[in-house]
């Protein structure tokens, strides 16, 4: 989850809104990657979820981090809620999950640098409390009671909120966990093309990740259960954004999307206010009912950005939102997935010939069968099996185009990221078949048996 924007001067015009958005064009030398990973925090001993307070607990993670590694605190409320260093930053989900968001990174070999070293910095201080992490999509066992609540404003509001629009909220907040990438772009049709895409093929990414087969102790019947939760969790604020695809899209029309989506909260002086499902379009006037008179400032724009969840999402870059938590390996072919498919104009060509002629209920039934079959789903004639095959090829072919080397020169690319997803396609089995077939064969049904087996 995001942390609370700053920087931000008053708002004055709205033309402000969409000017924001396009200050993050960049040119192509100034594209960064930024990888962002949550993971499952849990008790060794008990394979209880971690509460926030205790000795063994995500505050005393937090706290090695700080005092062992260097990371400086950030706190709310006296509480420590996260970490920042060399422009990444430790936070944590509303059911303390762990995550990493990333500094911005030149190459993908920097950014699996920084997973293995934030991993192994975690690991480090998780063994010694008897504490252990795992790459999931959603949390195998534990139920909603079982759940702490981080003590953070946003997710106190949040959740009041969840429980009163769809069925799924609550859920996603607490024990759904994910991998996602954030990618730049150099000018308004550049975002357009790269939105399109990213939308049209987020469902392959679901479907080559998938890793959420259990739920509440037992089999769900889907791959990507945490997919199933974000297609139920509310739809002013997720989905596949149809209006991406229609003619004329651009800053201002994700501005006008956004003015839509119901606020959360306004945040002043260190303190979430209460603004659930009122409108930024009010505040732009002055009528907000939590700050009668107020308008906002670019820093509440900003932070309203954050409170939408489509499947991708646009500020002043991209972020890929719609694979699981999931496996080191997997961490680091993430990014690579989408680097290879957005930062080649070649690849990113190839990608859009490939989607642009499919419509809206394609794109749809592609997102909910990724969910519930992964790759061995079919959608009017799309073999997801096939198509990913083609849409890793194109990633590949982006990434040698690419040509950044790594370890001193002794890799030319960084193609062999990709190599998890092609054993995938190879094999026709994604993380969730693999976690599938050990369950009904040599774990005989006992689940407590994934903790040892896909733990960091």
């Amino acid at each position: 989850m995001s942390i609370p924007q700053s920087g931000g001067g008053p708002i004055e015009r709205r033309d402000q809104l969409a000017e924001y958005l396009e200050s993050g064009c960049k040119p192509k030398e100034d594209w960064r990657i930024g990888t962002e990973h949550e993971k499952f925090g849990y008790l060794s001993d008990t394979h209880e979820p971690l509460p926030y307070d205790g000795p063994r607990s995500i505050r005393a993670v937090l706290e090695g981090l700080r005092d062992r590694h260097g990371w400086a605190p950030v706190e709310e409320g006296g509480h420590l809620i996260g970490l920042t260093k060399y422009g990444a930053n430790v936070s944590l989900e509303p059911g303390g999950a762990l995550e990493l968001s990333g500094a911005p990174l030149e190459t993908i070999h920097q950014t699996c640098d920084e997973v293995n070293v934030h991993l192994r910095e975690v690991k480090g201080i998780s063994d010694e409390l008897g504490v252990g992490f795992i790459g999931l999509g959603a949390a195998p066992e534990w139920m909603h009671s079982e759940m702490p609540l981080m003590p953070k404003g946003r997710y106190k509001l949040m959740d009041a909120y969840m429980g009163r629009v769809g069925t799924t909220g609550t859920t996603m907040m607490r024990r759904t966990c994910t991998v996602q990438v954030n990618l730049d772009f150099g000018s308004e049709a550049d975002m357009v093309k790269k939105m399109r895409v990213a939308l049209a093929l987020q469902p392959v990414a679901t479907a080559l990740f998938a890793n959420s087969p259990f739920f509440e102790g037992r089999p769900n019947g889907l791959k990507s259960y945490r997919s199933y939760v974000w297609r139920h969790l509310d739809d002013a604020r997720t989905g596949m954004l149809p209006f991406v695809f229609e003619e004329g899209f651009g800053f201002e029309r994700y501005v006008d999307y956004m003015l839509d989506v119901p606020m959360y909260f306004v945040y002043r002086d260190g303190k979430y206010i209460d603004a659930l499902g009122q409108s930024f379009r009010d505040f732009m006037e002055g009528r907000l009912p939590a700050l009668p008179g107020e308008t906002p400032t670019l820093s509440d724009w900003a932070d309203h950005l954050t409170t939408a969840f489509p499947e991708a999402r646009l500020k002043k870059f991209i972020e890929m939102r719609g694979a699981d938590g999931g496996p080191w390996r997997r961490l680091c072919a993430l990014p690579a997935f989408w680097v290879g498919l957005t930062y080649d104009q070649g690849a990113l060509d190839a990608a859009w010939d490939l989607v642009k002629g499919w419509d809206t209920e394609t794109r749809e039934a592609l997102r909910v069968a990724a969910s519930e079959q992964a790759l061995q789903a079919t959608v009017n004639g799309i073999s997801m099996h096939d198509l990913a095959g083609e849409v890793v090829a194109i990633a590949e072919a982006g990434l040698k185009a690419r040509a950044c080397p790594g370890a001193g020169g002794l890799l030319p690319d960084e193609t062999h990221f990709l190599n998890a997803l092609k054993e995938s396609i190879e094999t026709g089995q994604v993380p969730a078949d693999e976690l599938l077939e050990h369950y009904e064969g040599d774990w005989n049904g006992d689940l407590g048996r994934i903790y040892g087996a896909y733990s960091y």
